[in-house]
């Protein structure tokens, strides 16, 4: 999935408000971006971080600028964008490239279910359960090579395994899908000194049912492709 318009890079000055970010083009001037992400974005709102922005020109947006990326300085990247993985993962599932669910045909994306709650994906295909698909953004590594979630304390988190606990009990299959925006990483696991509430729901979810899948992605300016199984 390419980004519709070229990224460009900038320096980040400072997050605040959780979705604004002051940042400094390259030929120092200052803007405010829109920053798409309500986590606590631990290790990657840092002032001084090289980040990389996406321009538009759309009289419908306020700011005129989007962050998208963060560049470390080992030349990996991580995108913070809560929305691109959805996005991502819908173009790789409709063309068939992640094989848990290749055998599926047809795709249908926030879908009402359970109490009051929409799921990421719903997959349905001939003599096949429907696969009920959640999909969460994984941002923090706190250990060189090792992802986490969550990042912060996520009780909606928790409310999304238990709706996926109860498509489980009703013989569908229940998929908690952690979509790595890290290009540092290669194993994963769930952070429960930040949220121990949501690593007993997840135990508890996967003792019912509920399968975990944990996908990477390449990123780069031009876009971000999902990748491959993760380890841990």
């Amino acid at each position: 999935m390419q980004f519709p318009t070229p990224l460009i890079p900038a320096t980040l000055i400072k997050r605040y408000k959780r979705f604004l970010a002051d940042c400094r083009l390259e030929d120092g001037r200052e803007v405010t971006a829109h920053c798409a992400n309500p986590g606590s974005m631990m290790g990657l709102a840092e002032p001084g971080m090289r980040i990389w922005l996406e321009p538009n020109d759309d009289p419908k947006k306020k700011l005129k600028y989007g962050w998208r990326l963060v560049e470390h300085a080992d030349g990996h990247f991580t995108g913070v964008d809560t929305s691109v993985p959805n996005r991502a993962l819908k173009a790789a599932l409709e063309a068939g490239k992640i094989a848990e669910f290749a055998a599926y045909s047809t795709l249908r994306a926030e879908v009402k279910y359970g109490e009051n709650s929409r799921i990421d994906f719903l997959l349905s295909g001939d003599g096949l359960p429907d696969a009920y698909v959640e999909v969460k953004s994984v941002t923090l590594s706190r250990q060189p090579g090792l992802a986490e979630f969550p990042d912060s304390v996520t009780a909606r988190g928790a409310k999304h395994l238990r709706e996926l606990a109860n498509m489980a009990d009703a013989g569908h299959r229940a998929v908690m899908l952690y979509l790595v925006q890290r290009t540092d990483c290669t194993g994963f696991q769930l952070a429960s000194d930040i949220d121990p509430t949501y690593a007993a729901e997840f135990d508890a979810a996967q003792a019912r049912g509920v399968e975990r899948l944990v996908i990477g992605t390449q990123i780069t300016p031009d876009g971000v492709e999902v990748g491959h199984p993760f380890a841990g």
